[in-house]
């Protein structure tokens, strides 16, 4: 029988000569070239200074938070360990991504290999998918503190909150293993310029040399689970809190109880908003131009937004610097 097939398959390419150059023609792509901000010249070192000192001020912010919530003992709760992770979890989320973009900024070559792209989208996903799952456990927090505050020490004790916070983890990069498994299967041939500064999903699907359709569909499925459940999730946690709030008798504890949501909501809009309108289309209404601007703004601007509004908006945490920056001026 394997005789028999062998036999089969050298007389195609004898009896069809074409078949045997289509087979030669098509290579299958080991490395990527990431086309990024190539497009505007000489704006791109003007663009690498800008986006050097964002990167510089999301590692700063996001240190600074990670460093006050594990130094001061009164931010030792539940809705500051999840902080806490969020922003550990954005600080390698930006890592993933910005230097390789800083680097390409200034350089020529913007290759990087089959193996590294699978590898940086998986990482980029994973990271992503943990803070919007994150978000959604933050909302269930203030949900149980004001609605139910008698119950919060049992609902949100330090086991449950281990819990959470490991479930978000593990169910993020899983989630993130199944979609790259979805773009990577797939067969790329010979185009292999990524118009992109990182190996994203739509950009890189588009190359495949095959019909992908049923892992366009699949993906989005994907996207509405971890998107668009959670944001349901957290629409009804703050309806509740709502209802809650307005039976509230004094204006000063009803305008506490919003100031305790207001940095949450303010992050949860701009992270699901731009995600959605990135993630939640088909890859062919994909607009170069337009969709790199918001990336930039979920990319880089959100990682910035989370440390600026609880520092800024926050007195707990403002508090918290003065006694951590006073300590240290003491010393």
């Amino acid at each position: 029988m394997p005789q028999i097939l062998l036999f089969t398959y050298l007389n195609m390419f004898y009896f069809f000569p074409s078949l045997q150059i289509l087979a030669e023609n098509i290579t299958m792509v080991t490395e990527f070239l990431l086309l990024g901000f190539s497009s505007l010249g000489e704006i791109q070192l003007a663009l690498f200074v800008v986006f050097f000192f964002l990167y510089l001020a999301i590692l700063s912010g996001n240190v600074t938070i990670i460093s006050v919530i594990h130094l001061n003992k009164s931010l030792h709760t539940p809705m500051y360990f999840f902080l806490g992770i969020l922003s550990t979890s954005e600080t390698f989320y930006t890592f993933v991504i910005l230097p390789k973009m800083l680097v390409n900024l200034l350089s020529v070559a913007r290759i990087i290999s089959f193996t590294c792209c699978a590898l940086q989208m998986f990482f980029f996903l994973g990271f992503a998918i943990t803070n919007c799952l994150l978000l959604g456990v933050i909302g269930y927090d203030r949900y149980a503190a004001i609605c139910h505050p008698l119950h919060y020490p049992i609902l949100m004790s330090w086991q449950v909150c281990g819990k959470l916070a490991a479930t978000c983890a593990i169910g993020g990069f899983l989630a993130s293993l199944t979609v790259v498994n979805l773009v990577f299967s797939l067969p790329f041939c010979s185009a292999n310029k990524v118009n992109h500064y990182f190996c994203d999903i739509s950009p890189v699907i588009r190359l495949a040399c095959t019909n992908t359709d049923v892992n366009e569909f699949l993906i989005f499925i994907c996207g509405v689970r971890v998107l668009v459940v959670p944001f349901l999730f957290i629409c009804v946690s703050y309806l509740c809190i709502l209802r809650t709030i307005l039976k509230i008798p004094s204006a000063e504890g009803r305008r506490k109880a919003f100031s305790t949501c207001a940095s949450h909501l303010t992050v949860v809009i701009v992270h699901y908003g731009c995600a959605s309108f990135i993630y939640l289309r088909p890859t062919a209404n994909y607009v170069s131009n337009k969709d790199r601007l918001v990336r930039v703004t979920y990319t880089i601007v959100t990682p910035l937004l989370n440390p600026v509004v609880y520092s800024l908006r926050n007195k707990d945490v403002q508090l918290a610097i003065r006694k951590v920056l006073g300590k240290k001026g003491s010393l």
